[in-house]
């Protein structure tokens, strides 16, 4: 072997010799023989540096795996004694091999077996079990192997094609036939053997035994196997494995009859050696382990029950039922354990028997009682814990955040077994936690609060209606929500009962309609520092958007207050400068949310015109006013990083005016609130943005924003502004600032049709060049985000002649002269047939129906039909002909039938 190279197999290895060890292994694998050199080097051990070895079986796994078929029988035969002569040497030595060569050694024993066992090496494990007998190491190569065995064959989370899957299942067959057996005998043996003196080769074998029995006959592991396990329960260093081994025996498929006999003979052997007593334990990863196996055992119970009960089984399933409920207890006492892994692992048993007794025509005392715990359990373990971090969220923040999903459904399941008891239980605790906030701890006010938030979900009513129809449900929400309003818990010092009362507040908002009475004191604690200038950050930003959601449904019942509320906020309006140091109380994206609640005040108030004008004024008029000094600023500004903070800004301030307008409606348009005027003074302001010279792509998309909503708003009030928008947004443009511009054309052009034809004419052509030019620029051949631009251009480009062509305004492609129209005409067909982008090509050929039938005709233009002829109809046919076009690809099966549509319609013009 070339020592040079192997010195670079060393990770601290300097780069040249890594690079030569790395081009050396690639030699090795390629070559027809000199692989030889690695078999050679295990079987005879050659090298003791475990780098090496490894190497030497990666280079034997290549072989095995990709080029098997192609060595001859004599080196099939090579690998064969490569592999026995270096577990024979496992068993001499007196120190076992690293865990990685193990491992790796276990992999291309396992990948021989795949390629030869239904061939050349029938009596693969006959000869590894004759050669390792009872040895130790010789021992742990064999049960690694298997489960390496089971990843290849068996694991089911492994993708397999069709033909790996056939003979897998051929290579499980013909173990089931001839030598599953041999192997659980060696299983017993080991487990027998080993538990005293070798404990990991023990839980190692329990993995196997787990691994296989999902696909093996049970009868094999019968009761001898299943009392070992039982008694391995009791062997701190043993009993997790065996957990998780009598898990995967409860998991296995079998009829229901069976299984509920197998569940309960061994929940009689658990039960009687104390495992049910689970107060009395202090291991939790063995509990979390146990839970997880009697979730298991649970969930077997009921399916069994919902199979017997399917067929009509009376008499089993009632026994199987009466099998479940024997496990509430357990279930229960699991549930509520302080550690949440152990109470997780249980959810799915609790979920499953609350849906059993959903399906029940009638609940008995018992099982009430069973729900009311599960409720008080869940109630409990909802509750957060002391070491929760509020501010500074980490991996365990993260993991309560999702056990509280998990209980959440359980929550929602109680609501659906039995709405009465979850409502009656819910208030109790809430109602009592109200009553003393003042002394509750935290945790106990944030989960009363929750609870009544929960509810909204788990009583599900059509578009939040829980304060009509079913009284006693309406009554039970309306007190509760009475008692949040008016108890004061709005004052509570602490982050998380802050967000939860307001969160439950605007998920209730509309209580407030039924008692509009507690609007201002609610409107209050938005205001103050309980919600937007609460001292934390994340409740104020929160609040923010609540606070908008609150004035949204609700504004109606505020038309006394909204002078008020303006100018309570109207320090939270400002534009926040872009010196560095400045702290606002929120940021610009919690602002948006301000200026929409603003609007959505003054325009739906019930003021005159001229009160609502006046009162829009002077919410955008400091916007304007800023804007123009940062403008004439960033002209002035020399350093970039200034300009950026500068352009930031500056876009705040369009995107908050824009904001503004989300408040008008068709009820309610800018020209009834007498609005016009205030926002085409706002174009004049942010319009001149357009032409600065820096910072182009920050300040146009701003100013491109505020024109769609305008063209929404302003309707032909705006059009006075599109030109000159358009020429500046045309200057010096790069490939996303033309695609984010031709939406805006499409969008005048379907709004405005006719009014606009003389500017669409004048404007087409200047676009489409702009367009030319652009996708004409060189790109580096391996650009990927260049590509991907380009691809992204053309495609607006298209929508753009299609918006035009499907406008009806025939003039705007007409009136651009033969020689421009040709060009154009050549970039669709081009589209259609050369590009290999489904999208794009459908577009095209809607693009060309649609002109085949404004010109096709007889009276249509001048040389159109020859067009159709020597172009559109070849197209037709040459883009399904390409090896690109992908049938099963369901946009191109869409650009096929708009193909076939092209061709139809030029057969009904022709």
């Amino acid at each position: 072997m070339d020592e040079q190279a192997l010195l670079g197999l060393n990770p601290n290895a300097d780069a040249p010799y890594r690079q030569r060890a790395l081009a050396y292994f690639e030699q090795l694998k390629e070559s027809q023989d000199a692989w030889e050199v690695c078999a050679d080097a295990l079987a005879n051990r050659i090298y003791s540096d475990d780098h090496v070895k490894f190497f030497c079986f990666q280079v034997l796994e290549h072989q095995v795996k990709f080029r098997h078929a192609g060595l001859s029988a004599a080196q099939q035969q090579l690998i064969r004694e490569t592999l026995m002569k270096w577990l024979q040497c496992q068993l001499m030595n007196a120190q076992p091999e690293k865990t990685f060569i193990r491992n790796k050694a276990a992999q291309v024993f396992a990948l021989t077996f795949v390629m030869e066992y239904l061939t050349l090496w029938p009596k693969f494990f006959f000869d590894i079990l004759s050669l390792v007998g009872l040895s130790p190491h010789g021992v742990d190569i064999y049960l690694r192997t298997l489960m390496a065995i089971d990843a290849e064959v068996v694991d089911r989370d492994i993708l397999h094609t069709p033909e790996e899957t056939r003979r897998n299942t051929l290579i499980k067959d013909t173990m089931r036939e001839q030598c599953i057996p041999n192997l659980v005998e060696s299983w017993f043996q080991i487990l027998t053997a080993y538990q005293q003196s070798h404990p990991e080769l023990t839980c190692q074998c329990l993995e196997v035994v787990g691994a296989y029995v999902s696909w093996i006959d049970l009868n094999l592991i019968a009761n001898d196997f299943v009392n070992l396990l039982l008694s391995q329960m009791s062997v701190e260093e043993l009993r997790e494995e065996a957990c998780d081994c009598l898990f995967e025996i409860i998991n296995k498929g079998m009829d229901p009859v069976d299984k509920t006999k197998l569940v309960e003979s061994l929940c009689r052997v658990l039960q009687s050696a104390g495992f049910f007593n689970v107060e009395q334990e202090e291991d939790v990863d063995f509990l979390a382990k146990f839970s997880r196996l009697v979730n298991g055992m649970g969930q077997s119970l009921v399916l069994s029950w919902t199979k017997l009960a399917k067929c009509g089984n009376v008499k089993e399933a009632a026994e199987t039922l009466q099998a479940v409920e024997a496990k509430v207890p357990l279930l229960l006492q699991l549930l509520v354990h302080e550690d949440d892994d152990i109470s997780s692992n249980i959810v799915a048993f609790c979920y499953d028997y609350l849906h059993v007794l959903k399906q029940l025509p009638q609940l008995t005392e018992q099982q009430k009682t069973n729900i009311e715990a599960v409720m008080l359990a869940v109630m409990k373990k909802l509750t957060y814990d002391d070491e929760y971090n509020f501010e500074n969220e980490g991996e365990d923040e993260a993991m309560f955040v999702e056990y509280r999903k998990q209980l959440k459904m359980l929550l929602d399941r109680l609501a659906q077994v039995s709405p009465e008891l979850l409502l009656e239980a819910v208030g109790r605790v809430f109602t009592s936690t109200m009553q003393s906030w003042q002394t509750a701890p935290f945790m106990e006010v944030e989960v009363a609060i929750r609870l009544l938030y929960m509810l909204g979900e788990a009583l599900p009513v059509s578009h939040g209606a829980h304060f009509s129809g079913d009284t006693a449900k309406t009554s039970a929400l309306q007190d509760m929500m009475r008692t949040l309003v008016s108890c004061g818990v709005s004052g509570y010092q602490h982050t998380s009962v802050s967000l939860e009362f307001f969160e439950t507040v605007v998920r209730y908002d509309k209580f407030f309609i039924v008692e509009p009475q507690h609007i201002p004191n609610v409107l209050m604690a938005f205001l103050d520092q309980r919600g937007l200038r609460h001292n934390s950050p994340k409740v104020r930003s929160r609040v923010a958007y609540l606070f908008s959601r609150f004035i949204k449904t609700l504004h109606k019942h505020m038309t006394a207050f909204i002078e008020d509320i303006l100018t309570r906020i109207q320090d939270l309006l400002e534009l926040a400068p872009p010196e560095n140091g400045f702290l606002a109380l929120l940021t610009s994206d919690d602002q948006l949310f301000m200026f929409e609640a603003a609007g959505v005040l003054i325009v739906s108030g019930e003021s005159p015109v001229e009160r609502k004008q006046a009162l829009m004024r002077s919410l955008l008029m400091p916007l304007m006013d800023a804007f123009r000094l940062l403008l004439a600023k960033l002209l002035q500004e020399t350093e970039e990083e200034h300009q950026a903070a500068l352009a930031n800004c500056l876009s705040h301030a369009v995107s908050f005016a824009s904001r503004t307008s989300k408040a008008f409606s068709n009820k309610q348009t800018v020209k009834q609130c007498g609005c016009t005027e205030v926002y085409r003074d706002c174009l004049q302001n942010f319009l001149p943005a357009l032409s600065c010279p820096v910072q182009r792509g920050a300040l146009r998309s701003a100013v491109r924003s505020f024109l769609h909503r305008m063209i929404i708003c302003l309707e032909e009030e705006v059009l006075p502004f599109i030109p000159a928008a358009s020429e500046h947004m045309l200057k010096d443009c790069e490939a996303k600032d033309l695609q984010e511009f031709i939406p805006l054309i499409s969008q005048i052009t379907a709004k405005f049709k006719r009014q606009v034809s003389p500017f669409l004419q004048q404007i087409f052509m200047p676009l489409v060049l702009a367009i030319f030019e652009v996708l004409a620029r060189p790109a580096e051949e391996n650009d990927q985000t260049a590509a991907l631009e380009k691809q992204m251009l053309r495609r607006s480009y298209f929508s753009f002649i299609q918006a035009i062509a499907g406008s009806g305004m025939n003039e705007v492609m007409a009136n651009q002269g033969a020689e421009n129209i040709e060009r154009v005409l050549f970039t669709i067909i081009q589209g259609a047939v050369d590009f290999p982008d489904p999208i794009a090509q459908k577009t095209c050929f809607i693009i060309l129906s649609k002109l085949v039938e404004l010109w096709g005709g007889k009276d249509g233009m001048v040389g159109f039909p020859d067009f159709i002829y020597k172009h559109i109809v070849p197209a037709c046919f040459l883009a399904p002909l390409k090896p690109t076009f992908d049938l099963s690809d369901a946009q191109t099966v869409l650009t096929l039938s708009e193909c076939a549509l092209t061709l139809k319609i030029i057969h009904l013009k022709r």
